[in-house]
């Protein structure tokens, strides 16, 4: 059986190694020299595979077993690569929690998970001595820094410790790669356990879709996509940014290294491009490398593509907005051409994020909506086309469970046959190009006494005037008898200050409201400075959050 087939997702980069010994693998830039240029250094995949066969070796002579759990907490650079690639050849299980998630849900994460060890920042490793009696089964310590060390073994001694004493553990395709924490926008983060085959499966369906090719040069502006990069023989550029704070990064760090090291493709969310492409527009800056650019975490707005696109000099070069969630990635993907030509002018009238047509090898269906677990495909009712329902998704990357959540793994998987349906949380619908449209989270929707209101259908006809950057949709009161309020964060120098000013703007926005069916219930808007957003791709926006305050709670 397939499934049962020997593999490590670590197979990959030996595979590279061997094709490709000297091409650069991961480039880091160390910092500037008294002119202020950057200076960068870099591993090739020879030296990278090699690099993660000591450390692999090093982590199985300190005990480290496939039964292992290891919690993986650095900054994102080559040792952040190698750690990963290095724990997947000990067969053991890499744990990644996203560090701006918070302090409160890290701990809970960390509670839920019992790791067998910390491969972490010194820091990280202080609070692990402080707690130490929080994590008992914590024996498998490494230290990754400069900074004095508070415990577990340095990094480097862990290199030499492993020196070309490796023993290749066997492992097959349904053996566990890893444990990723949602983002948790939506409720509590859940871990996602990832198999080595479904690692595997992402790679092939990404480089496929795409046509990546070997010898490209990504600039990956979410650590994990540079993972993928490995598997494929394309050389990560690690950007100079702080990964957990897209919608502040500096554009112009982001143009520099693009231009330094002639990156051809390059992912970030949308806060992430907004600015790049923002700052490009007004600079007149071409970007000629660039043929592909890719970007998600949320539904990216039509004046953010059309930016890109405009920044990108290449006659050919192309923005894309593959859809998917850290559950089952990728599902559907659409061209910001096809976004900007055909499917903007539906979306500005409430139909909509259109997301596009599904990858190869994935099944995507509609469903009637459903509260409850769904025991077998069967009994899942497909909605026609046009008509709005959830979202599942069936797919060989598509992850089969939650780590020791398994109420929560009944509530998001269907059961078919030997396979299963993943239930994306999301609301949309097929038109009759067969292009899947996205409506919205579920847990997002405002269920008022003359029906459901779709925010991600409601908002884009209030984002078009010329004084709102965005606009959040949330319902206040009992569900069934909600009443629709509209947020608005005005674009910058554009938050009203006098009554006068105040009081014209809020009726503009109800002569838009009463102009569409849509939007005809919307009585109530506020304004709101800073509207709060998701620590990973700073653009999903915290519905729950301004429900409450909108409630005043």
């Amino acid at each position: 059986m397939p499934d049962l087939l020997k593999l490590n997702i670590a197979d990959r980069l030996r595979t590279a190694a061997s094709r490709w010994p000297h091409q650069r693998c991961v480039v880091f830039p160390e910092g500037r020299d008294r002119n202020g240029r950057v200076s960068y250094t870099h591993s090739t995949f020879a030296q990278l595979n090699q690099e993660t066969d000591d450390l692999a070796a090093g982590l199985q002579q300190l005990g480290t077993t496939p039964a292992h759990k290891l919690v993986l907490m650095v900054k994102p650079g080559i040792e952040f690569i190698a750690l990963t690639f290095a724990i997947f050849k000990t067969g053991a299980t890499v744990v990644l929690i996203d560090p701006g998630m918070g302090r409160k849900r890290i701990f809970d994460c960390l509670d839920e998970i019992e790791p067998d060890g910390f491969v972490a920042l010194p820091i990280v490793q202080a609070i692990r001595q402080a707690r130490g009696k929080r994590y008992p089964k914590a024996k498998i310590n490494v230290s990754v820094g400069r900074s004095v060390n508070y415990g577990g073994l340095p990094y480097q001694k862990l290199l030499v410790m492993g020196k070309n004493r490796y023993q290749t553990v066997e492992t097959l395709s349904t053996d566990r790669a890893a444990i990723i924490f949602t983002s948790g926008s939506t409720g509590p983060p859940k871990g996602v356990v990832y198999e080595h085959g479904m690692f595997n499966a992402q790679v092939d369906l990404l480089q496929q879709q795409y046509q990546i090719q070997p010898g490209e040069i990504d600039l990956p502006g979410f650590p994990l996509f540079a993972l993928f990069n490995l598997a494929m023989g394309v050389t990560t550029v690690i950007p100079d940014m702080d990964p957990t704070k897209p919608a502040e990064v500096n554009p112009l760090r982001i143009i520099e290294a693009i231009e330094n090291q002639g990156i051809t493709q390059a992912f970030g969310s949308p806060a992430l491009w907004n600015r790049v492409g923002r700052y490009c527009v007004e600079k007149s800056i071409k970007l000629p490398s660039l043929k592909r650019i890719l970007s998600a975490g949320a539904p990216v707005p039509v004046p953010v593509l059309e930016k890109m696109k405009q920044s990108c000099s290449e006659v050919h070069a192309e923005m894309f907005t593959p859809y998917g969630a850290t559950e089952s990635l990728p599902v559907c993907s659409i061209s910001a051409s096809e976004v900007i030509e055909e499917t903007a002018a539906r979306t500005a009238i409430g139909q909509g994020t259109c997301v596009g047509k599904q990858f190869p090898q994935v099944d995507v269906r509609v469903i009637r909506e459903t509260s409850g677990p769904i025991s077998e495909i069967d009994s899942a009712e497909e909605c026609p086309i046009n008509k709005i329902g959830e979202i599942i998704v069936r797919s060989p990357s598509a992850t089969r469970e939650y780590y020791n959540r398994p109420d929560a793994t009944a509530l998001a998987k269907i059961p078919d046959g030997d396979r299963f349906w993943h239930r994306m949380g999301d609301m949309g619908y097929f038109d009759d190009q067969n292009r899947l449209w996205f409506c919205g989270r579920k847990a997002h929707i405002v269920r008022t006494d003359e029906g459901l209101m779709y925010p991600v259908c409601c908002e884009p006809i209030f984002n078009q005037h010329s004084r709102v950057y965005r606009s959040a949709l949330v319902g206040v009161g009992e569900a069934g008898m909600q009443l629709p309020v509209l947020i608005v964060e005005p674009e910058g120098g554009c938050f009203p200050v006098s009554s006068s000013d105040k009081k014209s703007f809020l009726e503009e926005l109800r002569v838009i409201a009463s102009q569409h069916e849509l939007t005809r219930l919307i009585a109530d808007f506020r304004f709101h400075k800073k509207l709060p957003v998701d620590r990973r791709h700073n653009v999903k926006i915290h519905r729950e959050e301004l429900a409450l305050w909108a409630a005043g709670k």
